[in-house]
């Protein structure tokens, strides 16, 4: 093999190499997070909470917990089996799951802040015991405006005043 043969080998090495290693996912500040986690509504807290609460409801979640006090309410989505032929002729089987939290607080007098989270959890389990789980954030902007309208709606319902109550 000579000299050129070599290092055009090393190079289509080195780039499979590149080509297969995980993509890293550039990482949002925090305020880059709450411009589309968080909303701000003209309402009282306990409409919100309550729009929160149904919305999460109508989405198919499971509530497993909301305190009012705290305004802080934990969801997840019915989990689901997602495996994958390659998973299934292994040995795998995956599970899934969107889990959700809200925290719902008055900011002002007449004013509530409302900010969601949502996480894709993922579990892999093999037949000889083992498992792990993954958890990616959900990072799309159009998932949480989606959500924040149906609360929108929700809370325009209860208060029935006529005007939107989306502050920003």
């Amino acid at each position: 093999m000579n000299a050129l043969s070599k290092r055009s080998t090393a190079v289509c090495v080195a780039l499979l190499l590149v080509a297969c290693a995980a993509p890293k996912r550039v990482s949002e500040t925090p305020l880059q997070l709450q411009s589309f986690e968080a909303r701000e509504f003209e309402t009282s807290k306990t409409f919100a909470f309550g729009s929160v609460l149904t919305v999460f409801q109508d989405l198919g979640y499971i509530v497993a917990s909301a305190d009012r006090e705290t305004g802080f309410i934990t969801a997840a989505s019915p989990a689901g089996t997602r495996t994958n032929l390659w998973e299934a002729i292994s040995g795998i089987q995956t599970s899934g799951q969107t889990k959700a939290t809200a925290f719902v607080e008055d900011i002002r007098p007449g004013f509530v802040s409302i900010r969601l989270n949502f996480v894709n959890a993922r579990r892999r389990s093999t037949v000889y015991g083992q498992s792990n789980d993954v958890d990616e954030p959900v990072l799309d902007p159009k998932a949480y405006a989606a959500a924040f309208e149906r609360i929108a709606d929700g809370i325009f319902v209860r208060t029935g005043s006529g005007k939107s109550p989306v502050v920003r």
